[in-house]
């Protein structure tokens, strides 16, 4: 390629087009093209977007992420100054994980990040006095950032996400006194930070990290004790990625703090936890939680019914009935979606799924009739016309429950009748 084909790469990177960035790179476009007027590789243009995007497909092409720049900087190096978690990922390459002095720098920069702060940063690389911007930000993951922008200089809050992640990733075992000293300085469990505290002690499957968890179960901070259960649930949960789960089967030992527990977000993660255990222990806290004044706790109910009969008991089916029907619009959605997976044959989860098909969310109505057509009940049929469009691409397309349960119902009825 031409050298007006670098320039096209730039132009392609600069507007964030990711689909031509890799159709020029697989024409032979160099993946280390300067752009002229920063005087910088184009990978750097991608690390201040925060095109993750693109940033990964430059990488993938040979693209090098360890570069010194004339500023004494790489690319990485950058994308660490900048605070995205999932954006330094993307521009990790795995021969900084071995020892040497690349492995040393990024451990050191990560450290003075995190002990800086992004406002503190961003002031000292601006000048400037004036109001931060702050935008919140979420990423792919569901976790959320905040990005700070002062003088045309922008920065996010992940860098204490980054130097947990770091020091994971290169086995280093930070205590868990400071992982829940880092967590707790952004006390929100969909903040960064606080889910790769959690993350990396999850991931460690050891007594250790369950008995210092545990310890904190009766501390008067909430915000101790959630952060606690929040790391329970993470290593009851296991590492699936390496499939080791040594403790799903210890779930029911959480009881106890559930029964005791106040705080509806501790006590959220704790039955979320529960979910896992087996057997009635865990079937009471559901009921003895199925009319509590807050309905994200209500909400956790069907979840810890014992179905494995497929059959309820009579308490647990007056409970499902009573939330299928109860005010909240969410807790009668995740009860109809929990119902709409049950196979019981009780009469009265079918009538109360046709009452479900009339609900003012749409989600809602989708998983009622198809529960119903689980069921073959012949009342889905007339029933799913009060679902109204549904888009291939909605929210729930990845499963095929709601948007194929009624064709299916006619398939049996159609393989029935043939048999006949």
């Amino acid at each position: 390629m031409g050298a007006g084909d670098g320039g096209r790469l730039v132009a392609a990177v600069r507007r964030g087009d990711v689909e031509q960035v890799r159709e020029l790179l697989e024409a032979g476009a160099d993946p280390d093209t300067r752009d002229q007027s920063e005087g910088v590789p184009v990978l750097c243009l991608a690390v201040a977007a925060y095109d993750q995007p693109v940033a990964e497909a430059l990488v993938t092409a040979g693209a090098d992420p360890l570069r010194r720049l004339p500023d004494g900087t790489t690319p990485l190096l950058r994308a660490m100054d900048g605070g995205s978690l999932w954006l330094t990922w993307a521009v990790f390459p795995d021969v900084a994980v071995r020892p040497g002095p690349v492995r040393e720098e990024l451990l050191a920069r990560a450290r003075l990040r995190a002990r800086t702060g992004p406002e503190a940063d961003l002031r000292r690389r601006t000048g400037l006095p004036g109001p931060v911007e702050r935008t919140r930000l979420e990423d792919e993951t569901g976790c959320w950032y905040e990005q700070l922008t002062l003088g045309g200089l922008t920065l996010r809050d992940g860098h204490l996400a980054i130097l947990t992640a770091l020091e994971a990733k290169l086995r280093l075992r930070t205590p868990f006194a400071e992982l829940l000293r880092r967590a707790l300085a952004y006390p929100d469990r969909d903040h960064v930070v606080w889910s790769q505290s959690v993350s990396a002690l999850g991931c460690r499957v050891d007594e250790e990290t369950w008995t210092a968890a545990e310890g904190l179960s009766r501390d008067p901070d909430p915000l101790n004790r959630l952060f606690a259960a929040d790391v329970l649930l993470s290593l009851i949960i296991g590492d699936l990625a390496r499939g080791r789960q040594p403790f799903a089967d210890r779930a029911k030992e959480l009881v106890p703090w559930a029964e005791r527990e106040r705080d509806v977000e501790v006590l959220q993660v704790l039955l979320n936890a529960l979910t896992w255990a087996d057997g009635p222990e865990a079937e009471a806290v559901g009921l003895s939680y199925a009319a509590h004044p807050d309905p994200r706790v209500r909400s956790w109910t069907p979840d810890l019914l014992d179905a494995g009969t497929d059959r309820l008991g009579p308490e647990s089916l007056a409970a499902v009935l009573a939330l299928a029907r109860d005010p909240d619009a969410d807790v009668r959605g995740r009860t109809c979606y929990w119902l709409a997976h049950y196979r019981g044959t009780e009469p009265e989860i079918a009538d109360v799924l046709l009452e479900l098909t009339r609900d003012e969310r749409q989600r809602t109505r989708a998983y009622a009739v198809a529960g119903l057509a689980s069921r073959d009940d012949p009342r889905c049929v007339e029933a799913e016309r009060r679902i109204g469009p549904l888009e291939a691409e909605g929210e729930y397309a990845h499963e095929s429950l709601p948007l194929t349960a009624v064709w299916h119902y006619r398939r049996r009825q159609e393989e029935r009748g043939s048999d006949g």
